[in-house]
């Protein structure tokens, strides 16, 4: 029987104003890391962390950034989310467990509509059959990508994760189209999808760990909710890049809006391998060699060659990124803010590439990228109250957290207004 499982008698023990709690728990099922956060929603809708958990993958539980051995997986999450448990005295069943890897798609589509009668004001039902339209033209896109990619494989999509860029009626926008009239309406739409064999593989992790799954989130669909918050009026234009073990996930927010996201296979696993090869040592003596460079535990007969090797890897990792940006043309000007989180980020040599060189000027920059590090106090609306949050390491597992209180507030609440019945076709 799983470890978490077998302490649930103790947990239960907490106090009755303990256990009426609402709890969210977000599940950051990385290709290096397993990592747990329990959250509780406090009155104002605000999230608490109460606990934190993290546990290593082994080599064969991932595959670039999906899962590869879900037994093995299901352990680790074990133990990450009894660790969680144990510091909080408490127990979540409520979770929303991230996905990324190279077949996860994100774009934003944009559908054009002529209304046979302008004069007929538009309602939810209208609504409904507009974004069901946009939807599944978007859908029709992420296959094409997917069947150019794997070679014609024909590859069954789910939709993840759908947020809504704009909508202009007549050439005029509108943050609610519901009792507008006019002829030609415009739609703007994010979404995310995802291969059904790797939802399965997450839905099947869910029920081992006798978890109840809110919801699947496309990685850096919830690093982009984590900064973005919930005011209407936010105006953030920055691109996200989240370097995980096994892949990098990039999303561009413009003026508050998710304009897409895209990933490619390359993380900090793969600089490791760069320098296991380059020394012909085993991948754990060249993790040790890897993180010898910050804390000062490589030494310096060792450094020159290490830094070479990471060289190698780090000249295909920024053509990944300069790829990933050459396809968002719908924007004149990418944000030229670059907020980083993930694991990978943490390597020095990647950084200063990114804000030393040259590597941005045949894309479409007004000026210079300001590089940063994603902090845990600018995550919106969430507070780790444990102070064991003190990095950029995990803002994707507290970016989840974010979106599973986004599906709660529609779910939980009666939908009262027009664009609280939007957000439950959406499903944001």
């Amino acid at each position: 029987m799983l470890k978490r499982l077998k302490n649930l008698k103790n947990i239960a023990k907490t106090s009755k104003a303990d256990s009426d709690q609402q709890l969210i728990i977000g599940l950051d099922i990385g290709t290096e890391n397993i990592k747990a956060l329990i959250a509780r929603v406090a009155p104002d809708n605000q999230l608490e962390i109460v606990g934190v958990g993290r546990d290593h993958q082994s080599l064969t539980d991932m595959q670039a950034g999906a899962i590869a051995d879900i037994a093995a997986v299901v352990a680790n999450c074990d133990q990450a989310l009894n660790q969680a448990e144990q510091q909080s005295g408490l127990s979540g069943r409520s979770a929303i467990i991230g996905i990324a890897g190279e077949l996860v798609k994100g774009n934003t589509t944009t559908v054009r509509f002529k209304r046979k009668n302008p004069d007929k004001r538009i309602d939810v039902a209208e609504v409904d059959k507009i974004f069901s339209v946009v939807q599944e033209k978007a859908e029709v896109v992420a296959k094409k990508q997917l069947a150019s990619e794997t070679g014609g494989k024909e590859i069954g999509l789910k939709l993840v994760n759908s947020a809504l860029i704009s909508i202009e009626i007549d050439g005029y926008g509108v943050t609610n189209p519901i009792s507008f009239q006019g002829q030609d309406v415009q739609v703007q739409l994010y979404t995310a999808f995802a291969p059904l064999v790797h939802i399965g593989a997450i839905e099947r992790v869910a029920d081992q760990l006798d978890l109840d799954l809110l919801t699947v989130a496309a990685e850096p669909f919830a690093v982009a909710r984590s900064v973005i918050g919930d005011n209407p009026n936010a105006n953030l234009s920055a691109i996200l890049i989240d370097v995980g073990g096994g892949t990098t996930d990039i999303a561009v927010v413009n003026e508050g809006g998710v304009e897409g996201t895209k990933m490619f296979g390359i993380g900090g696993r793969s600089f490791t391998k760069s320098i296991a090869r380059d020394f012909n040592i085993d991948f754990e003596k060249a993790e040790a060699l890897k993180l010898g460079l910050s804390d000062g535990r490589t030494s310096a007969t060792h450094r020159r060659r290490v830094e070479s090797a990471i060289d190698k890897t780090l000249s295909v990792w920024i053509s990944g990124v300069q790829l990933a940006l050459e396809e968002f043309k719908r924007l004149d000007h990418l944000p030229h803010t670059i907020l980083l989180c993930g694991g990978g980020a943490s390597l020095e040599k990647l950084t200063d590439l990114l804000d030393k060189s040259d590597w941005f000027d045949d894309l479409p920059f007004s000026k210079k990228p300001q590089i940063k590090l994603i902090q845990p106090d600018q995550v919106v609306g969430i507070k780790d109250i444990t102070g064991i949050i003190d990095d950029h390491t995990f803002i994707t597992a507290m970016g989840l957290l974010r979106v599973g209180m986004d599906t709660l507030l529609q779910y939980d609440k009666p939908a009262d207004g027009p664009m609280d019945r939007i957000n439950r076709i959406l499903k944001i």
